[in-house]
């Protein structure tokens, strides 16, 4: 190990042990705080830097430092380091910042009074982590100078992030002198800031010289790797031994790469299809380098493996990284592994006088000429001993339409010496090859294309067409579909172009592994037809096009947050990784009751919680807008409304029966103006049927007083005389009527006097009628007003026939004598002109200078 540099602390427990920790493994610190190098660190290209933590016996007290190590002749220091220390819990440092002084010009030496220039003062960086939830702004160091206890000092900061663009990101109070920071920070935005401290009194006067202040972003794991690629393309050739390199991925993580937070590791998720085995293929966790790893790779079973390959920082940590996935296709390239089956065409009979079934009898076919492509084979009959030329490679007519084969036939046992025989025998066979109305062929079969989802209608994507074997015909191929399950395609009967009808959607139910299936039909015009089939494979990448919906859409949730539980929320998206999860949740700035009365928590990155910010909420429902964002890259953003039902819990969390009624949506008020219509109704409904019931009561117990056939509502009365006509019928009923008193006849002068004035006798005993008579039923009134009359004989009208046993004591209009002739001379009869239509006769025969 290599010894750079010895730590010095200066603590005010100078008799206490000190114990030292690097974050760095590539580096240790012994007892002394000598730092040694722990491996082989020569081939540094850029400085590296980690905090040295150094902690007392005790526990009481934490040292921190920034040490930054560059190889001797590159940029950058070879050693920085600070000297800082803070007391108190090393859980949060925050809450005792960490004290930054200026530095002493001088020092008084205490023997001799003299002064000396003190060395030079190294500020330690602030290490600040980034994506910090707050809350803000946020101490990070306090900035002191010693000269604060005799004068008033002011503090201020300057720089990019205080005074200059990025601005207001760092502040101070210029009293105290705390510097905090106001936001998230953001390491991959910006990964350093430095800064400038200044000390100057009430006046402005500089009290101390400027210091500066270095502060580093920590990096935090918020950046998953990312592809180059979705999709990538490799081969490989069938039968290939385990080892053989097939193609290599590529992830890139924006974190910090000397950290774990950006240290890529590879893995395999799955395989397809599974033949022969599952894993067919093995990849470099550290290179992406994807590989065989077992044998028996036959193109003629598999010609394409498509396999799923993730990426995860934290050096593949699965509890701590975050992970995307990209897709490899690895298509099989053919090599010659496998004969065409064979196919009997003829046979030879071959006879031998050796004993039958041994090796001198058996024969042995070999075609010596005429097959220079090795189409043909024979096969020996173990039994027969018979040769059969069978097609051991497809034959093509319009390569070769005849063959002629010389075949030579032995013993397995070589011929005995001293036989003057040949050992062998030769023939010659003509062989004449048939020609065929073949199908059409795809040349690619199945025919695999690749493009985004969300490719419009009347896109063309390919051409598939078919070839004819046949040359030697002059034949027309037409196209047509066999299958197309979501009718997304068509095809030109001609020419074969292929061109979309609606919309592809990965997401649709009719994708299968994000791979939409299309069969064609190419048929000929020959004697008969030929029909081949094509088979079209459409891999869609998946992009992010489908906002995420919140789950669930209505919660209950006590309205006071001590009581129940937050609410667990989520969403789901229709997209796949990594353009679905994680989710962001949040709750917009409009409308502010949303900030105001709610919070939200992340759990995971799938799931949040949904709570109470204030003690207490009055019971009701309420619509809470959450914003959510999935991780599509760029993502994609919805804010739905989830439906919260406040109500008044018990002390188990659960909702109480007044608190269900209130949570429906009326108000106590509501519903007691509810309850008070519904009394009010039924009381009109109740008071409708009391009437109806009264009215039918009366009619049952007091029926008409006249006779049906009299009725003159209903029948036509005839008279022997004719009146007046319409102007006769203006009855004034109130003459029918029993006067009050009869004060005002008795105050009359003799002669006008009425008639029908009431006789003064003893009133007879008067029944009081308990109802008035209604006055529509003018026959009812008049019956009972006659009945009256028959039985009280002081009853209006008293001139009538049915008084007379008393004509009273006086008639206001005289005697009747009067109308009589007279011989004291002529009347004037003038006035009945004035008394209205029902004189008119009277006026006519009296009046008007008429005729006596």
């Amino acid at each position: 190990a290599k010894v750079f540099k010895i730590l010095k602390f200066e603590t005010c427990q100078q008799k206490e042990e000190v114990s030292f920790e690097s974050s760095d493994p590539k580096f240790s610190i012994g007892p002394d705080g000598s730092l040694y190098a722990e491996q082989d660190v020569t081939n540094l290209t850029e400085p590296i830097q980690f905090m040295v933590t150094a902690r007392d016996s005790m526990g009481k007290y934490i040292w921190e430092t920034t040490v930054k190590l560059a190889l001797a002749g590159h940029p950058g220091p070879t050693l920085f380091a600070g000297d800082g220390v803070y007391g108190g819990s090393s859980h949060n440092h925050y809450q005792n910042p960490r004290l930054i002084t200026f530095p002493r010009q001088h020092q008084r030496s205490s023997s001799n009074g003299l002064r000396r220039q003190k060395r030079d003062w190294v500020i330690p960086p602030i290490n600040v982590p980034e994506n910090s939830r707050g809350p803000f702004p946020q101490v990070l160091v306090r900035i002191q100078s010693d000269q604060d206890k005799e004068i008033e000092i002011r503090y201020s900061i300057t720089g990019a992030g205080a005074d200059q663009p990025p601005n207001d990101i760092y502040i101070i109070d210029p009293v105290t002198g705390k510097m905090s920071v106001t936001k998230p920070l953001d390491r991959e935005e910006r990964a350093s800031y430095h800064l400038r401290a200044h000390a100057v009194d009430i006046n402005g006067n500089q009290m101390e010289p400027p210091i500066d202040l270095y502060i580093y972003v920590i990096d935090m794991n918020d950046n998953r790797p990312e592809f180059k690629n979705q999709v990538y393309n490799g081969s490989v050739a069938e039968v290939s031994k385990p080892g053989t390199s097939v193609m290599q991925v590529t992830a890139f993580d924006a974190d910090d790469s000397t950290t774990a937070n950006g240290l890529v590791h590879y893995r395999i998720l799955s395989q397809t299809p599974h033949i022969p085995i599952p894993n067919m293929f093995t990849i470099n966790g550290a290179t992406g380098e994807i590989s065989t790893i077992a044998s028996g790779i036959d193109r003629e079973k598999v010609s394409q493996y498509a396999i799923i390959v993730q990426a995860t920082d934290m050096e593949g940590s699965l509890n701590f990284g975050l992970s995307n996935t990209a897709t490899a296709l690895i298509s099989i390239t053919d090599i010659n592994d496998n004969p065409p089956d064979v196919i009997l065409f003829c046979g030879f009979t071959f006879r031998d006088k050796d004993q039958p079934h041994t090796p001198n009898w058996n024969a042995v076919y070999r075609i010596t000429g005429g097959d220079q492509m090795g189409h043909f084979a024979i096969r020996t009959d173990e039994i027969t001993n018979d040769g059969r030329v069978v097609v051991v490679k497809p034959i093509d007519y319009e390569r070769n339409n005849a063959f002629t084969l010389m075949v030579v036939v032995s013993n397995q046992a070589h011929l005995a010496s001293g036989i003057p025989s040949s050992p062998s025998s030769s023939a010659a066979v003509a062989i004449t090859v048939l020609d065929i109305n073949e199908a059409p062929v795809f040349p690619s079969n199945p025919k695999i294309i690749r493009f985004e989802e969300g490719v419009p209608a009347d896109t063309t994507l390919a051409t598939f067409a078919a070839l004819d074997p046949d040359r030697f015909i002059q034949q027309t191929i037409r196209y047509s579909k066999l299958t197309d399950p979501a009718n997304w395609l068509k095809i030109n009967r001609t020419n074969g172009r292929i061109t979309t009808t609606a919309v592809l959607d990965r997401e649709s139910p009719y994708m299968k592994k994000n791979v939409y299936e299309a069969t064609f039909l190419a048929v000929d015009n020959g004697s008969p037809p030929a029909t081949g089939t094509g088979t079209l494979q459409i891999y869609l990448i998946d992009v992010n096009d489908n906002v995420p919906v919140l789950v669930p859409q209505e919660a209950l949730v006590c309205e006071r947050s001590r009581h129940g539980y937050p609410v667990n929320i989520t969403a789901s998206d229709l997209d796949s990784e990594p353009n679905a999860g994680p989710y962001v949740f949040e709750l917009p700035s409009y409308p502010s009751s949303a900030r105001r009365n709610w919070t939200i928590s992340r759990l995971n990155g799938n799931y949040a919680q949904l709570k109470l910010r204030i003690p207490y909420l009055e019971a009701g429902m309420y619509r809470v807008p959450i914003l959510v964002s999935d991780s599509g890259n760029p993502p994609l953003s919805n804010t739905s409304v989830l439906k919260v039902k406040v109500c008044p819990c018990d002390e188990n969390g659960d909702c109480t029966v007044i608190g269900a009624v209130t949570v429906a949506g009326l108000g106590t008020g509501a519903i007691i103006t509810i309850l008070i219509c519904i009394i009010i109704l039924l009381s009109m409904v109740l008071f409708f049927v009391v009437w109806v019931k009264r009215r039918e009561k009366e009619r049952q117990t007091k029926p008409l007083l006249i006779d049906p056939e009299d009725d003159v509502r209903d029948n036509i009365l005839k008279y022997d005389e004719e009146g007046g006509g319409e102007e006769d019928q203006d009855y004034d009923l109130s003459q029918l009527q029993q006067p009050e008193s009869l004060d005002h006849i008795m105050s009359k002068p003799a002669g006008v006097r009425r008639v029908d004035e009431r006789p003064v006798i003893l009133e007879s005993q008067y029944p009081v009628r308990p109802t008035v008579p209604h006055p529509g039923d003018i026959g009812e009134f008049i019956i009972d007003g006659l009945r009256a009359a028959d039985n009280d004989p002081t009853a209006p009208p008293y001139d009538s026939l049915l008084v007379f046993d008393y004509e009273g004591s006086g008639s206001t209009a005289g005697s009747v004598s009067s109308l009589g002739s007279s011989s004291s001379g002529e009347q004037d009869y003038d006035y009945l002109n004035d008394w209205g239509p029902r004189f008119k006769k009277l006026a006519d025969l009296y009046g008007g200078g008429g005729e006596d």
